[in-house]
């Protein structure tokens, strides 16, 4: 378990567009650029093994955003040909400060973890959550995507593992990962959520969504 004392100010960072971690989910990870091995080795080095992940702006050369969202390795595997399957825990999500220059292949940035004690906490509930209209709408959603999943897990995980694992899987843009990410509780993320889904499913009419 790590604690607030425990993160650092300074972590590497992995910007991938469309990769959601969320607080005490878990993120499965393809490394094979030379840089992220890198970045992999010397994580592992260190006490709390974190890597952050964060989006990238799109449009823009580089930019990234200020909220991401750290995660501890706490799995991986080698393939033969060198490269590895890592699963990320994540931690808390984390403000970018600024990005530090040096002589590694990764990117480092300075970050402030102020703003996400409930992350470091216990798992967070979701009193108001309507499961069947949340199920209903996602059920269309699936079957207008040609995508099907274990609707029998879904109804029995409970609500943080349900909302943040559909938050995380749903083929989304990187924008709307984004505010997903950076919904400030486990109710704000379902309506955001529900909102994605829905708009996406009257495709991207907005005039429809809200009638």
């Amino acid at each position: 378990m790590i604690s607030a004392s425990d993160l650092p100010d300074t972590i590497p960072v992995f910007p991938l567009p469309g990769a959601l971690l969320l607080p005490r989910a878990r993120l499965p990870l393809h490394i094979f650029e030379p840089r992220y091995l890198a970045m992999l080795e010397d994580a592992m080095k260190t006490s709390t093994r974190l890597i952050g992940m964060i989006q990238p702006y799109q449009g823009r050369d580089g930019g990234l955003h200020q909220i991401g969202c750290a995660g501890r390795l706490t799995a991986f595997s080698e393939t033969e040909d060198g490269r590895y399957m890592i699963t990320l825990s994540g931690i808390s999500r984390f403000r970018v400060i600024e990005e530090v220059q040096g002589f590694t292949p990764y990117r480092r940035c300075k970050v402030n973890w102020q703003g996400f004690d409930r992350d470091l906490g216990p798992s967070e509930k979701d009193p108001g959550c309507d499961r069947v209209k949340l199920l209903r709408v996602l059920g269309r959603f699936f079957e207008s995507r040609g995508l099907s999943t274990d609707w029998d897990s879904l109804r029995e995980a409970d609500d943080e593992l349900l909302i943040n694992s559909l938050s995380m899987l749903c083929p989304f843009e990187p924008e709307d990962k984004q505010a997903l990410l950076e919904a400030p509780s486990l109710d704000t993320r379902r309506e955001t959520l529900i909102t994605l889904i829905e708009f996406a499913l009257h495709g991207g009419d907005s005039d429809e969504v809200m009638q």
